[in-house]
């Protein structure tokens, strides 16, 4: 007997004799892992992703390769890793869209492990020129004025764009219109057109417009102000209290998936996302590295959970 076959008898043997989740802690990952994405490349979640497969792919020691497959507001994406097999090996990069598409859609069988939060970054309260509104205290005024008439832009009822309007309207105590649309450049156009009056947006997605006066920023929906946008208030600072909703990025698992691989891919993000260059590079998309553990982002999921579901409450959408 060689060498060679008496040491990997050794190792297998030394397998054997391990539990089982320990066995598989040693060896993973063993191949490619796959990073699926329910938007299309170049939009937000897709960026975060890419930058969390290399920084963390370098770490484990294995290639990480992005896929997006789009579509129903990052549903399709859902529905395949929670159908996938949970062996570390097919993960999701989800938005908040992912909760609150089945928040709206409580029939979707999605199950998921949580593994990390990755990054977040703030959302803002934009208006057309033509409508003629300089702060939120103004823009609220209007709205009672007219119940029912105001217009806002969003990507689909449930999602957080569309979820923050209506939030904002629950507490300022105003009546809107929801009009979809199936992305931010065609909410964009048309508040510059007159033909919407409002919106949340992504921040980094609308900060050409904002700068150009295009459109303008009347506050950010976070709990401290942007540095993107330094000038504009907060929600609070702007007389609606307790809005701190950013658009967040994480790591979810099939559920099942053995804890030794989430544990090794919480502490791939930990150490990748908070790396100088990934930390510049996301702020230059406006976003910044997040820190959860992954019993932490449990907990940060339901609480999201519950918030979220009482506003659809609230605001009676249906999926």
């Amino acid at each position: 007997m060689t060498g060679i076959d008496r040491r990997s008898l050794s190792l297998l043997a030394l397998a054997a004799m391990l539990p089982p989740s320990r066995a598989f802690a040693a060896g993973y990952p063993t191949r490619p892992i796959h990073l699926i994405v329910g938007f299309t490349p170049g939009a937000s979640s897709d960026i975060v992703a890419r930058l969390y497969a290399k920084g963390a792919g370098d770490i484990v020691g294995q290639e990480m390769v992005v896929e997006n497959k789009t579509g129903a507001g990052s549903s399709i994406a859902a529905g395949y890793v929670a159908r996938a097999n949970n062996d570390g090996y097919t993960l999701l990069v989800p938005a908040l869209s992912t909760l609150t598409y089945k928040i709206v859609h409580p029939e979707e069988p999605f199950d998921f492990a949580p593994a990390a939060l990755l990054a977040s970054g703030p959302l803002v309260m934009v208006v057309g020129p033509k409508i003629g509104v300089n702060s939120v205290k103004e823009f609220t005024a209007l709205a009672k004025s007219k119940p029912g008439q105001i217009l806002f832009g969003s990507v689909g009822p449930g999602s957080l764009p569309g979820l923050c309007g209506q939030l904002y309207a629950q507490r300022a105590g105003v009546k809107l219109v929801e009009v979809p649309y199936p992305g931010s450049p065609q909410i964009t156009t048309d508040l510059i057109g007159g033909r919407i009056m409002m919106s949340f947006q992504i921040a980094s997605s609308v900060i050409g417009q904002i700068k150009s006066g295009q459109i303008k920023a009347l506050a950010v929906a976070t709990g401290k102000r942007s540095d993107l946008l330094p000038d504009v208030p907060t929600m609070a600072e702007a007389g609606i209290a307790d809005f701190d909703t950013p658009l967040w990025f994480g790591l979810l698992a099939p559920a099942g998936t053995p804890r030794p691989a989430i544990d090794k891919l919480a502490a791939a993000a930990k150490q990748g996302m908070h790396a100088p260059d990934s930390v510049d590079l996301l702020r230059k998309n406006g976003f910044a590295p997040e820190d959860m553990e992954p019993d932490q982002f449990g907990a940060f999921i339901k609480s999201e959970i519950a918030r979220w579901s009482a506003v659809v409450s609230a605001a009676d959408i249906k999926g």
